[in-house]
């Protein structure tokens, strides 16, 4: 692994959370991701289904995990790996021995994924309810069967009489909430996304080219420890600042233009997500100044309410007022506008037509929903912007906010962002 080991304290901290939450109430099976099909005979690059990493540390696949509370022996914790063979390791590299993936995970029972229906039968014959897993993500949405939606099917098909239960409630609350070694992990990646921004400063200049830019990101990244980018990087120049997704990043960036970059590592599967917006030529104009600060004042602001309690449709409402301010200021819109509800949506949904906030973890848009309270261990965004397509550019700006029992701590609070340094580090 590229990153430095977790301690399997974490690992078995989370089991016990969620056999808290389950509480004899029947058994859980959770699956590793399957190795995704690309092209011929080649796969993409595997990535952990972000709840199994959770729970056990492991990155391999065809790997399966079974709690059972209520087991009389050492089965209450049986985690299940592929077994490997000369042939396999010669083509694919080194696979875990049972002795390594304990260390890794802290469960004690480790067997061979052959051993796995045997067991499960054993074990279903005894127990009538099973939490199984599967991706509830409000956003989600796919006509591939992966492993979690293909192993429901199966399950109800082969026990029919078995009562089946959801587990990703469960699993999202407690991931909501971040250990502190889950913490330092977000840290290091914020980290490591920092560095790769100063790199950018460095190197921007006219005619420089947006992948040439990626690049850069990608290198800093890889030559950290990260995993590589936690999702599609944006570096969109000119008026692609204005597409909310661009990632083609195929253009030329031109002097007096500004580039919008959205970005973060992914370090041990956990992610950061910022969004900076540089001057390619290294001097804001003083109209591109002027909406810069307006947006960095809204992100200010809106830090400030990213508190116990809160919630991210109350931060939108407090944002989206802070924009309607910024946007009569800059002289985008006026007081008139506002005064019907409807037409005032519509203006500032011109200039700023997205969310301020999602929780990050594991995931970059990771579990919990708008009307999630937050609580002490929360990690979200906060990006506000303000898009001009009529005047050729949109600013976004964003950083990564623990939340505490005290006041939001900034994880990326180390990353430049006002102008006065940006220009002075371009120099």
């Amino acid at each position: 692994m590229r990153y430095l080991k977790i301690p399997k304290n974490l690992f078995v901290k989370n089991r016990k959370k969620l056999l808290s939450k389950i509480n004899n109430k029947g058994v859980a099976i959770i699956n590793s991701n399957d190795q995704m099909p690309r092209n011929g005979d080649q796969t993409f690059k595997f990535r952990q289904n972000s709840d199994f990493f959770y729970l056990t540390g492991i990155e391999q696949e065809k790997s399966v995990l079974i709690l059972n509370p209520n087991a009389k022996n050492n089965n209450k914790e049986v985690l299940f790996i592929l077994k490997a063979n000369k042939k396999l390791e010669i083509w694919e590299g080194h696979k875990l021995t049972k002795k390594e993936a304990s260390e890794i995970s802290g469960i004690k029972n480790v067997k061979f994924i052959s051993d796995f229906e045997f067991l499960l039968k054993q074990i279903l014959l005894i127990e009538n309810n099973v939490f199984l897993n599967s991706n509830e993500h409000s956003n989600f949405n796919t006509n591939v069967p992966y492993k979690d939606a293909r192993f429901i099917k199966e399950l109800k098909e082969k026990f029919p009489l078995n009562t089946f239960e959801r587990l990703a409630p469960i699993l999202s609350e407690l991931r909501l909430q971040k250990e502190p070694e889950e913490i330092k992990l977000m840290q290091k990646a914020c980290d490591i996304t920092t560095q790769a921004f100063h790199k950018v400063l460095k190197l921007m200049k006219p005619g420089i080219k947006e992948f040439e830019i990626e690049a850069v990101i990608t290198n800093e990244f890889i030559k950290n420890g990260a995993n590589g980018h936690a999702y599609e990087p944006i570096v969109a120049s000119g008026i692609n600042n204005c597409v909310l997704h661009y990632v083609s990043n195929d253009k030329v960036c031109k002097d007096g233009d500004l580039v919008l970059m959205d970005f973060g590592a992914e370090y041990a599967n956990y992610s950061a997500d910022t969004t900076r917006t540089i001057p390619v030529n290294g001097k804001f104009s003083d109209r591109q100044k002027e909406v810069y600060n307006a947006v960095l004042r809204v992100m200010k602001k809106a830090k400030k309410f990213m508190v116990v309690g809160s919630t991210i449709n109350e931060i939108n409402k407090k944002v989206n007022s802070f924009i309607e301010e910024e946007l009569v200021n800059l002289g985008l819109a006026n007081q008139d506008d506002y005064k019907d509800k409807n037409k005032k949506d519509i203006v500032r949904m011109k200039y700023f037509m997205h969310g301020t906030s999602h929780f990050m973890g594991l995931d970059v848009h990771d579990v919990g929903s708008k009307d999630t309270i937050f609580k002490a261990g929360m990690v979200m965004s906060c990006e506000p912007g303000i898009y001009i397509e009529e005047e050729g550019f949109g600013i976004r700006l964003e950083n990564d906010i623990l939340i505490t029992e005290e006041k939001p701590i900034d994880l990326l609070a180390n990353e430049p962002i006002e102008v006065d340094e940006i220009e002075e580090l371009m120099g």
